[in-house]
């Protein structure tokens, strides 16, 4: 074998073992991100556009306005990957052994996503709706990461609501201190 061949090899085992596919078809693997990646842009779609937020002269009058907005600076970097692991969380479910266990992990995870794109698009103002809608995204996420844990640890690892923050904040910090070299700005 040449290298050229070793290094294809191993991008191929990396790939089946990052996304969960080993014994698994290549068309079973392709529906599976057809079917994640099309549904998580489709609540991104409903968040972002088909919902509006209805704002009652009150509220202006009240500044009561919703307080959710697009993420600036580095959060515009870390949304998109937070919500990129929960889907390729979703994917190594989906190619888990068919059971039970499985079809429950995915229904969650539908919901979380579904729950998340009408929160985002309702853009609650009264703190109280907003509890609510940060109690029902984590609680279903953490549900979901639970179920998802028990199928394949690597998805629950991806999938948990603190652990994919922690593990990406950690990931940006690392790679923040080898550009600067280990300076600090404080």
């Amino acid at each position: 074998m040449t290298d050229i061949d070793d290094a294809i090899d191993d991008v191929r085992d990396a790939a089946v073992d990052l996304l969960n596919s080993q014994g698994r078809s290549a068309g079973h693997v392709a529906m599976g991100v057809a079917l994640t990646v099309g549904f998580a842009l489709l609540a991104t779609g409903i968040a972002s556009g088909a919902l509006r937020p209805k704002r009652s002269l009150r509220q202006v009058r009240d500044r009561d306005l919703p307080i959710t907005e697009k993420p600036h600076g580095a959060f515009s970097l870390i949304l998109p990957a937070v919500f990129s692991a929960t889907t390729l969380s979703a994917v190594r479910v989906w190619n888990a052994p068919p059971a039970r266990e499985r079809t429950r992990a995915m229904g969650l995870w539908v919901a979380a996503q579904t729950v998340n794109a009408v929160w985002l698009g309702l853009r609650p103002s009264s703190m109280w709706k907003q509890v609510l809608a940060a109690m029902s995204s984590a609680g279903l996420a953490a549900a979901f990461a639970h179920e998802a844990r028990k199928l394949d640890e690597g998805a629950g690892k991806m999938a948990a609501p603190t652990g994919s923050g922690v593990r990406l904040g950690n990931l940006l910090h690392r790679k923040a201190d080898d550009v600067s070299g280990g300076r600090s700005l404080h």
